[in-house]
């Protein structure tokens, strides 16, 4: 593990075990931000705070954006951010710190799974989600607070699930909450809750039989309901007094987490069946133009990848997956997932239909997801481009089109709500709102993004594994800095609590988009390196502020 900060962390876990978790206070310091005034003249004026739609997707990466006519829409339209990334490109992690602002080493969620008993207490998953306090953190709560109406629909968090004859809590902030469980990743036959009171009511959506018809079917389609929920959400909140906030979150394009679909025809990626067979069903894109040429460095070499000593000798190659998926396999995935998006991007639109012009839509993903590169197979968790770059687009009243050079994190989209919402943000946030970029595409104020992923094999049910086969469980603990043209990655390939072994990896992105060659060492690039090397020892000691503890404006300061 990165010894430094998971050894804080995991302090912080017995501490948190063993005393209160600190509840949220909104009356702790605020971070530098743009001045309310400045927000209302220059985006709002001086009426009602706005709506905010935030769509979530899961696993989405950037070579299925061409197969979204709306989402292409929402790009000629509205900001486009093309340098946003994921602080961990791992489901429960990546969506714990969207929601918090945190990285996660603040929060407490490092992987997906609880992975208990440990010593430590749970290190993933929901249950580390509400142990250590997030709950209360998360940017719903004080929007609610402030007067917002929220609604969640849609998947929340790994682990998040109902036992037999008990529901989970309620988590606070949320006015609407309307959860679906994992059950849904197989697209038929799920469990989904209505809370009433604090009190939730679970319901189970049966999957019609093999013989009925196509719209019967997609009918019961996971998609359709999460879609049917939202738009009824929008329809009876549009017209009130108070503003909204509603998260929609489908479980497109994540896999299946069962090895036989619920329908014999069920690909590994399963739309509806609407979208399945022809040349015509990936959007605006012939589905046969796509391919694996979209895959950028899925035939790489991986001999000159092996990560590099201090020192410069060469380390053990970490990526030792024993499968390769051929030509076609790759495409097979590529167009199911490029169909499984359909039902998003349809929804989509609607949602644009139904908003008013004071409402701000966000389409985003929790992660990206590599299709056979790295050597890995499917799956996601690394450092690089395919998995953790993630579209980021932006309508609604004031934002000038156009795409914004800057480089932002999902950790800023808490602030950024916030902002809309003329709420000064906590000072435990370690993001920036984007306001400012909304009304002028030339804001440049960051150049670099921090990545920070923890190796924990899952203990217990974790959707990640159905496919990708072990690959996952190869990936070291890393924490790695990004600028939009190099990736810095310290790993750390000792995989005990204890020990360290770190090694490094550095790519140059100037001529090639994708991690070619380790060119750690490489003296062409030794003043860069050394500047992204210093860059990740500071936040080494910004490691030592988690949960409700203030974060410096020097640590904020890091990725300018």
């Amino acid at each position: 593990m990165r010894r430094r900060i998971v050894a804080l962390a995991g302090l912080a876990m017995i501490t948190g075990c063993s005393a209160p978790v600190q509840q949220f206070n909104d009356q702790a310091s605020s971070v530098e931000q743009t001045p309310q005034s400045v927000v209302e003249s220059t985006m709002l004026g001086a009426g009602q705070p706005p709506n905010i739609v935030l769509v979530l997707m899961d696993d989405f990466s950037m070579d299925l954006i061409q197969s979204m006519q709306h989402a292409e829409t929402m790009r000629r339209t509205g900001a486009s951010y093309s340098h946003a990334y994921v602080v961990d490109s791992l489901c429960c992690v990546s969506r714990t710190s969207l929601a918090t602002g945190q990285y996660p080493h603040q929060t407490g969620v490092l992987t997906n799974t609880a992975n208990t008993p440990n010593a430590l207490g749970p290190i993933g998953g929901w249950e580390a989600f509400r142990t250590y306090g997030n709950a209360r953190r998360s940017v719903n709560v004080r929007l609610q607070k402030a007067g917002y109406t929220t609604g969640l629909v849609g998947k929340f968090l790994n682990q998040y699930e109902p036992a037999p004859g008990t529901a989970p809590t309620v988590p606070p902030g949320w006015s609407h909450w309307r959860p679906v469980f994992a059950s849904a990743y197989d697209g038929w036959d799920f469990h989904s809750a209505v809370a009433r009171d604090g009190t939730m009511r679970i319901r189970h959506h049966p999957a019609p039989p093999p013989e009925a018809s196509t719209r019967e079917k997609d009918a019961a389609y996971v998609g359709t309901h999460i879609e049917d929920e939202a738009l009824r959400f929008l329809r009876r909140h549009r017209t009130d007094r108070a503003p909204y906030f509603l998260q929609v979150a489908p479980f497109a394009p994540h896999s299946r987490v069962v090895r036989d679909g619920h329908y014999r025809t069920d690909p590994r990626f399963p739309p509806p069946f609407r979208d399945r067979g022809g040349d015509d069903t990936c959007g605006p894109v012939p589905c046969s133009s796509i391919d694996s040429d979209d895959l950028p460095g899925r035939d790489d070499d991986l001999t000159d990848n092996a990560p590099r000593y201090r020192d410069g000798s060469v380390a053990a190659q970490w990526r030792t997956y024993p499968h390769t998926l051929t030509d076609e396999q790759a495409e097979i995935r590529l167009r199911s997932r490029a169909r499984m998006v359909q039902s998003v991007d349809r929804m989509l639109g609607k949602i644009l239909r139904a908003v008013d012009d004071n409402t701000y839509v966000v389409l985003t993903s929790d992660n990206g997801y590599h299709v056979g590169q790295h050597g890995l197979g499917s799956g996601k968790g690394t450092p690089f481009d395919s998995d953790v770059h993630v579209p980021l687009l932006v309508v609604g009243p004031g934002v000038e089109r156009g795409t914004r050079d800057e480089v932002v994190s999902n950790l800023d989209l808490a602030m950024t709500f916030e902002d809309l919402a003329y709420l000064q943000s906590p000072a435990y946030r370690s993001g920036m709102s984007l306001v400012p970029t909304f009304a002028d595409a030339g804001v440049n104020r960051r150049h670099l993004t921090f990545f920070d992923h923890t190796y924990a094999p899952s203990l217990g049910f974790d959707p990640d594994a159905a496919y990708a086969g072990g690959s996952m469980d190869l990936i070291p603990s890393y924490v790695a800095v990004r600028s939009r043209t190099a990736l810095l990655v310290r790993l750390d390939l000792d995989p005990s609590w204890e020990g360290v072994k770190h090694a490094w990896e550095f790519y140059d992105y100037t001529d090639v988009g994708w991690e070619r060659t380790n060119e750690y060492g490489d003296p062409e690039h030794a003043e860069e390196i050394a500047r992204l090397t210093s860059k990740l020892e500071q936040f080494d000691e910004c490691a030592a502020h988690t949960r409700g503890d203030a974060v410096p404006n020097r640590c904020r300061r890091l990725t300018q």
